[in-house]
């Protein structure tokens, strides 16, 4: 399910986890060649994604209400 970026924290090991707009933390790592996200490791580029929609995986495992 798609939930946008609401914010941005750091976990234990200093790897940014996105905010999603759902309660939900989503990884927004930098690893390349796998991930290319650059952008996560300025302010200026992590605020540019806030609003960005994620796939938040944990909302699609919950069960319906």
């Amino acid at each position: 399910m798609n939930q946008p970026i609401t914010g941005y924290h750091q976990d234990e090991h200093g790897d940014w986890v996105a905010d999603l707009a759902c309660g939900h933390g989503q990884h927004v790592r930098h690893q390349p060649p796998m991930t290319n996200r650059p952008w996560v490791l300025t302010e200026a580029g992590r605020r540019q994604h806030l609003g960005e929609m994620l796939n938040c995986k944990k909302c699609e495992e919950e069960p319906s209400k």
